[in-house]
């Protein structure tokens, strides 16, 4: 129940301040300060939860231990829950603060929606880039991983997408982080949300098959 917990309190927190550093500072602090946002609430939770959880906070990379064979099926589903409770909870905080559900720092693409890139260019960039972010954290937790940077590798990873793909989708790599904001946003939110869930699912199998085939393993 503790790792739940932290799994749950993660997530928010990763909404919470990434979400809402678009939200309430964008105008102020641009994209490169939205990347950081994200990238350093990873690192805060890495160190905060990561000897709790792991510091999974995102469903994509729960996935990919399990298909690696560091997480149990069951446990992987409680993950799941977790995470997807803990974004909800983060974007409804967020909700309170910002007084409207107009903007909540939800993700998706097209006409209207920051760089307008397609459907095809939002599939590909969130499949291939959930795919490094999963092949980072993989490695950098592993047996042979340095200790105690695996959490900043992969804040400032979080950093280099962010930056590479903010005018693309917003961003997700993580569908818990999607779901938050686009249920209580509803409208494009929640229509595009399907491929902000399916697109970092399989990013996230991807990163794992190449641990999970000793393909990336020494």
């Amino acid at each position: 129940m503790n790792k739940l917990i932290a799994e749950f309190i993660g997530t928010a927190v990763l909404v919470l301040i990434g979400c809402g550093a678009a939200v309430l500072g964008g105008d102020a602090i641009g994209q490169v300060g939205i990347a950081f946002a994200f990238g350093l609430a990873i690192v805060a939770m890495a160190y905060a939860i990561g000897p709790i959880s792991g510091c999974h906070i995102n469903p994509a990379v729960s996935l990919a231990l399990y298909i690696d064979g560091r997480l149990e099926l069951m446990s992987m589903i409680q993950h799941w829950v977790a995470q997807f409770a803990g974004a909800l909870a983060g974007a409804l905080i967020l909700w309170a603060i910002v007084g409207s559900n107009a903007s909540l720092g939800q993700n998706g693409w097209g006409p209207g929606y920051l760089g307008e890139y397609s459907m095809l260019s939002a599939l590909i960039f969130e499949v291939v880039f959930t795919a490094i972010f999963v092949v980072v954290i993989l490695g950098s937790t592993g047996e042979r991983a340095a200790p105690h940077f695996a959490g900043l590798a992969i804040g400032l990873t979080l950093v280099a997408i962010h930056l590479v793909g903010i005018q693309v989708t917003g961003v997700s790599v993580n569908p818990a982080r999607s779901f938050g904001p686009a249920i209580l946003v509803g409208g494009d939110a929640l229509a595009q949300l399907w491929l902000f869930i399916v697109a970092p699912l399989a990013g996230g199998a991807l990163g794992g098959l190449l641990y999970r085939f000793k393909i990336l393993k020494v």
